[in-house]
This record gives C-alpha cells, structure tokens and sequence, in this order.
C-alpha cells in the first residue's frame, strides 16, 4: 500500500480515544514545542519542572484539559540529552515523529483499535520513553503498529507478548517525570508501518538525513486520532 493510500485507510478507522472519552475535542488545544515558538525563549525547557509549569499554563489560559501536538515538530528539549545528540550536526535527532498528549500522570490511556501485545519495554536513557507499550493491529488486511511512551512502570509489569487487546481497552497509565525518562507527563503515540526488528522501542525523534523515511513509515497519528 502505498503511504497516501494508508494515509486515506488510517482517516477511514473510527479509533477510541486515547484518554476517555468523557474529556470532549473541546476541551483539547494545541502546544506548540517547537524552536520556533518565542515564548520557550523564556522557559528552561531541559528542567521537566519548567516545562511543565508552561504546559499547565497553557492549558489553564485556554480552559483546557488536554494538551496536543508535536508530529514533525524540531524541539529543542533533546538538546539536553547525549542519546540524542552527535558532533554532527546534521545527525542531531530532534524531529519529533509521534503526537503527544499531555495530561496529568496517572491519566489511563485506552486502545484506539483493537489488536495485540507486540512488545513491551522501559526504555531508561536519559530523555527516553520510559515504560513503553507496542501494540500490533491487522485490520482490513493491514498490518502496522501503534506505540505508547512515557507510561507508569505498572503498566508494563503484567503484560505478555501476543495478548489480544480490545478497542477501547484500557491499556496504560501515563507516568510521572521520575519514571517517563524526565519529561512533563504526557503521552507519546506513534504509528509505525514496518516495526523492522524493534521490540518495545522505535526511535521516536528523527535527525534530517533520514527524516523522509521515518515521514513514509510513521504517518501523522492525527489522521486517525482526528483531534483538529
């Protein structure tokens, strides 16, 4: 399938919401983390205390309850973090590939498709994922993948490999900053068409070299989340 066409077969699913459906589209607004917004001149965005003073703020100026975005977005957070960083600037990963949620820790996450465990994993780099989930889908006969960072460790303590998961299926509890690899709590969620040979781990940022294959195989999680 070619990625416009799974671009098109991702906007036709009817997906869960990732956190309850009780909490409506309105009361979801966008964050802009960015090097372009200005207004992050001002917040030391390596401390996930700062940033998540700004990212409360936010949503309190906009009568918020949900704050999203990110996907494709240059971030400048990584630069606090060597697992990211070269002496090339070039290899620099700090294209964001995946849509981040963020709300308070603990929040429960649901599945938004039905599917299974594909692998799980704490990923504990400084400014990594934390505990991390993978879920795997075939649908319409299609295979491809969804992932879950920065969750609690007890989301990840009973899981098994090959675990049938249903929609809407509470499958996660979002972490805090001493366990989600140091950030302001929120959700990572990605799409991956071709896993390769990850299990409970696939890079979630991009440096510009590879940008174009990571843009084909994780496609805009917005097209099925529909969250603008």
């Amino acid at each position: 399938m070619t990625l416009s066409s799974f671009e098109e077969f991702l906007k036709s699913l009817q997906a869960h919401p990732l956190i309850h459906p009780k909490i409506s589209k309105n009361a979801y607004v966008p964050l802009d983390l960015s090097i372009h917004n200005k207004e992050l001149d001002s917040v030391d965005v390596s401390s996930s205390k700062a940033l998540e003073a700004y990212i409360w703020n936010h949503l309190k100026s906009n009568n918020a309850k949900v704050a999203f975005g990110g996907y494709l977005e240059q971030r400048g957070i990584y630069n606090r973090s060597d697992y990211f960083n070269t002496n090339k600037p070039e290899e620099e990963r700090n294209i964001h590939l995946g849509l981040d949620l963020w709300i308070e820790a603990g929040t429960a996450v649901y599945a938004p498709l039905e599917g299974k465990v594909h692998s799980f994993n704490n990923n504990t780099n400084y400014g990594d994922y934390g505990p991390t989930l993978i879920l795997e889908h075939h649908i319409e006969n299609e295979t491809f993948f969804t992932l879950y960072g920065h969750l609690s460790l007890t989301s990840i303590q009973s899981l098994k490999v090959g675990v049938e998961v249903k929609q809407g299926q509470r499958i996660a509890t979002l972490g805090t900053a001493e366990v989600n690899g140091d950030y302001a709590p929120h959700l990572h969620f990605q799409i991956i068409r071709d896993i390769q040979n990850y299990k409970g781990d696939y890079p979630g940022v991009s440096n510009r070299l590879d940008l174009e294959f990571y843009k084909t195989n994780c496609p805009d999680p917005n097209l099925l989340l529909k969250l603008d």
